[in-house]
């Protein structure tokens, strides 16, 4: 492969797989990489990373769950003559506080912002696919989502509209570098409102309720998760009821040069494959 192929990590996940196809259509050589894929990439197994890394020219970046890996990897980057990389972050990660939630993020991102790199980062808010290739999945297609959520609404991003932006910054060069980008849909709902359109577009009575922080990562351990990567989670959602990222930015649509799908555009597309039919 030539200098100008592209790295994207978690090739497999939510935001990597799109953004690989989007860039293969393109034309554009990419390397698509994950734990699972033919070029296989383990943030735990610095040791074959650099065979990863050879002729790569810009590298998308999912971080580890972990603090701290990023690090060696943007080293790893440099020696390899790697020229850029865009990283992916959570929405407001400078108001988090001293959050439990999101220190991995913050880590991968004093990594890339201190390198000697070009860098782009895009901090993104929640995942509308969340309700359908994630967590909230399982529970909607039993009929009910109980989060820690309650009026505090969050401007939900379609991924769809993530890869493409990130597909920009990617391709389009000098524009986007030494930029953070601060990433929304279009406006804010409440989880209780997002619910009740799945729930109109599905044709299913889909409820949705409140409950506390300890109770969800209470839930989240009965699904096997370690208690600390619960807690973690639960974090996620107190930082949101803070408030802090419930409003709506342009710059998804700065970057995308048009408007960002709606929350609607995403259920009436996704209630139309049948992700929520019951099974």
């Amino acid at each position: 492969m030539t200098r100008k192929t592209h790295l994207v990590l978690g090739a497999t996940g939510k935001t990597g797989r799109r953004i690989a196809a989007r860039l293969r259509l393109r034309g554009t050589p990419v390397r698509a990489a994950s734990r699972s894929s033919r070029v296989r990439f383990d943030w735990s197994e610095p040791e074959g990373w650099d065979t990863v890394l050879r002729d790569i020219d810009v590298a998308y970046v999912v971080p580890p769950p972990v603090p701290g890996p990023v690090h060696e990897f943007v080293v790893r980057a440099e020696a390899a003559g790697v020229r850029r990389l865009v990283l992916l972050s959570g929405r407001g990660a400078d108001d988090w506080g001293d959050s439990a939630f999101g220190q991995d993020m913050r880590s991968a991102e004093e990594a890339v912002r201190g390198s000697s790199l070009e860098w782009t980062v895009l901090r993104a808010s929640n995942f509308a696919q969340n309700f359908d290739e994630d967590v909230f999945h399982a529970p909607l297609v039993a009929g009910a989502l109980a989060l820690p959520a309650g009026e505090v609404p969050e401007p939900f991003i379609d991924v769809e509209d993530l890869a493409d932006a990130a597909v920009a910054v990617l391709t389009e060069g000098d524009r986007h570098t030494g930029r953070v980008y601060e990433l929304s849909g279009p406006r804010s709902l409440t989880f209780a409102e997002a619910v009740e359109l799945i729930s109109r577009a599905s044709g299913r009575p889909l409820t949705y309720r409140r409950i506390t922080l300890d109770a969800y990562a209470s839930s989240l351990t009965g699904q096997g998760l370690s208690r600390s990567d619960a807690d973690g989670i639960a974090a996620m959602f107190a930082v949101l009821e803070s408030g802090v990222i419930a409003g709506t930015t342009d710059e998804l649509a700065t970057v995308l040069g048009r408007a960002p799908r709606t929350f609607e555009e995403y259920v009436l597309r996704t209630a139309a494959a049948g992700a929520w039919d019951q099974r």
